[in-house]
């Protein structure tokens, strides 16, 4: 994970409408940026679904919810239709931008090991400074535990 402190580094990928989102043209807002590893998979779901139903909290504090993962924005454009979500969800079919937050590691599941997202969150300040990070998120009670940091944040 990157450190609480530093200044979160920039990027620029396409969402689900296949529109450019770059992190230097969000300066002066308050960011929750999700890491998660597949669309329409049970987790990932329920973490999107929670952060939907959450969306109008976050927008009262001034916050924008971007979720990251390595599908396609047609991916995320048909997991959007299907469970009806308003978040923004970010394209990163490279990795690159996941590299650089530290959330692309490797992973094990039934003695396999291979490289995936390691779920994880962080909150980045209007100056583009991270201000609280989350690995190896259990997603029970996550969406409310970054809005209540987020207003402890804004205090």
């Amino acid at each position: 994970m990157l450190e609480v402190g530093t200044t979160a580094p920039d990027f620029c990928l396409s969402n689900q409408d296949d529109v450019e989102i770059c992190l230097r043209d969000l300066r002066g807002k308050w960011i929750v940026l999700y890491f998660y590893p597949k669309d329409s998979t049970p987790g990932c779901t329920t973490e999107a679904c929670e952060f939907t139903s959450a969306m109008d909290d976050y927008d009262d504090l001034g916050a924008i919810i971007l979720g990251v993962s390595a599908d396609s924005t047609q991916s995320h454009r048909n997991f959007i239709e299907r469970q009806s979500l308003s978040i923004t969800l970010l394209s990163d079919p490279t990795t690159q931008m996941m590299q650089s937050y530290a959330v692309w590691a490797m992973k094990k599941n039934y003695g396999k090991e291979y490289m995936g997202i390691v779920r994880s969150t962080y909150i980045i300040d209007p100056k583009g400074i991270i201000k609280a990070a989350w690995s190896n998120v259990k997603v029970k009670d996550h969406v409310e535990k970054v809005k209540e940091e987020l207003v402890t944040l804004q205090g």
